[in-house]
């Protein structure tokens, strides 16, 4: 008998678990595999997270999770589109899409999220249905999964297409089976009670199970987007018991020296959730690291960079290591591009420095975030004009490929990253802050800092209000790039003014609950579901 690759067995479990119907949402699957086990199911769910396409598009910003990852960023403009040479994501930048629900940017993570939570919806019924009395230890750790899935999609999409967190207000339809009947609009109390349940649920399922590796979903992971959804509510007590079991269990900070390591390998001691990116995932331009990272073969790289907001940058303490996080990449008469470290010098492999395949006729240098090239202390090649400069606080100093040739990574090899053990030590001492425990808050939030900074006693002087507003500010700093700032900005109440680095409204201010900061259910679920 012929031998079927795994990689073929995944491909074809996407199609089962991803097949459309004529409505929007799809429900009846176009090929099957012969009775595949729960697992199977789920690990075609996790390859669903990563695939382009998913969104049911063939646009260069439809790859799955991290796409999304990309749109909150932008959202919250912490995260600046500092070039449009190709367009993607421009009218996310400008705010022109989320307010118009015929647009792509408003269907394709509706469309993804859905696919998600109709596959794990499919594991969920073939284990028995959601209240299935499991004895089996691979069964338990299989509908755990599934409805830490499920939960984690419905976060996404009650974060992303409401304003503001709102329980009486109409949010998104709930899907509990695979049903091909159209859902109205759930309450928001409804969605969050709904994922708490799954939470709750998968968190005891999932209680002794060994994962195989850090692909899969475990307990801890979803204890961590518990948290997020206890948050999100403003239920700070809770966030302090969930996200206390966390810290307290002993789930590692994220070291000085990794926070500059380039975030590129499931293997790192704090990461609890991502993705093992191979070669066999046959991801390139159209990826997260695609569209981020400027020593991957890359729109970031060739015209459409991501950049932090300058603001958020300027706030960056003179003595935190995540300064040097973010590069300028500048044009000078060179022909080659030299890569730079943070003091200016250029770095060495084997004596020589490093140096770019730019396909430009002039090269690249990669310093700092922000500099004065007029500097008469700089090396004689870096006495370039401003309008040499091409663009300024990349992320090239946080995520990067690690051979760090500019434009070089063609065929994806660095993985995603999905959560961190950081998060909920940062959780941690905002929801302490916000409960009135600030002793216990400034010492988890000094725990934290003392892997950043290299004196943290500035915070024994804050007021409790200086204390949170803090607290949000390193958060956003921390996890830039890897969408939780939109998360933060929610369930702060916050509002943001624009840098000078923006292309689009500079120095504008905007309210977490604006018009232009929440997606709308698209044109083509509208028009599917009259139960809306």
């Amino acid at each position: 008998m012929k031998k079927i690759p795994i990689l073929s067995l995944m491909v074809a479990l996407l199609a089962f678990t991803t097949s459309c119907r004529e409505e929007f949402l799809q429900t009846e699957p176009t090929e099957t595999v012969s009775n595949p086990s729960a697992q199977f199911k789920l690990n075609g769910l996790y390859l669903l997270m990563v695939n382009t396409e998913t969104g049911g598009t063939t646009g260069h910003d439809d790859f799955g999770q991290k796409a999304y990852d990309i749109y909150k960023d932008l959202l919250s403009s912490d995260m600046v589109l500092a070039g449009v040479n190709y367009g993607w994501y421009s009218n996310i930048a400008n705010y022109s899409d989320p307010v118009d629900f015929t647009r792509n940017t408003n269907y394709i993570p509706w469309r993804y999220y859905y696919r998600l939570i109709y596959a794990a919806n499919d594991v969920i019924e073939g284990l028995g249905g959601n209240d299935a009395q499991l004895t089996s230890t691979k069964d338990k750790a299989a509908m755990g999964q599934a409805k830490a899935i499920r939960a984690h999609s419905y976060f996404n999409l009650v974060q992303m297409y409401t304003p503001k967190y709102d329980p009486s207000a109409k949010s998104i339809p709930i899907y509990k089976m695979p049903t091909p009947e159209s859902g109205a609009r759930a309450a928001q109390s409804e969605v969050y009670a709904f994922m708490i349940e799954d939470l709750t649920n998968a968190i005891s399922l999932l209680d002794g199970f060994a994962r195989p590796n850090k692909g899969t979903i475990d307990k801890n992971v979803a204890k961590g987007m518990l948290a997020y959804v206890y948050a999100a509510q403003g239920d700070y007590a809770k966030v302090v018991t969930v996200a206390g079991e966390l810290v307290n269990g002993g789930l590692p900070i994220t070291t000085a020296g990794a926070a500059t390591g380039g975030f590129n390998s499931l293997s790192a001691p704090s990461w609890m959730w991502g993705f093992d990116v191979t070669l066999d995932n046959s991801l390139d331009l159209i990826s997260w690291w695609g569209q981020t990272d400027v020593f991957t073969y890359s729109y970031a790289w060739a015209g459409d960079p991501k950049a932090i907001d300058e603001n958020l940058f300027n706030a960056i303490r003179a003595d935190d290591i995540r300064r040097n996080q973010f590069i300028t990449v500048v044009e000078f008469d060179e022909v080659k591009s030299v890569v730079l470290d943070a003091t200016g010098n250029p770095v060495l492999e084997n004596g020589v420095p490093i140096k770019s395949i730019t396909k430009y006729p002039k090269g690249y240098v990669i310093e700092s975030a922000f500099f004065d090239p007029t500097d008469p202390n700089r090396n004689e090649y870096m006495k370039v004009s401003f309008a040499d400069i091409s663009y300024s606080a990349v992320p090239g100093g946080k995520f990067y490929d690690p051979k760090k040739i500019v434009g070089g990574q063609r065929v994806i090899e660095t993985d995603y990253l999905y959560m961190r053990s950081d998060e909920f030590h940062m959780l941690y001492a905002e929801a302490l802050a916000k409960t009135g425990q600030t002793a216990l808050a400034k010492t988890a939030y000094k725990n934290f800092l003392s892997n950043r900074l290299t004196d943290t006693s500035y915070v024994d002087g804050l007021s409790d209000a200086a204390l949170k507003a803090d607290i949000y500010t390193n958060t956003r700093i921390e996890f830039w790039g890897e969408g939780k700032s939109y998360f933060a900005m929610k369930r702060n109440m916050a509002s943001v003014t624009r840098g000078a680095n923006h292309l689009f409204f500079v120095g504008q201010s905007f309210s977490y609950d604006d018009n232009r900061l929440y997606l709308k259910i698209p044109q083509a679920e509208v028009i599917a579901n009259p139960n809306l």
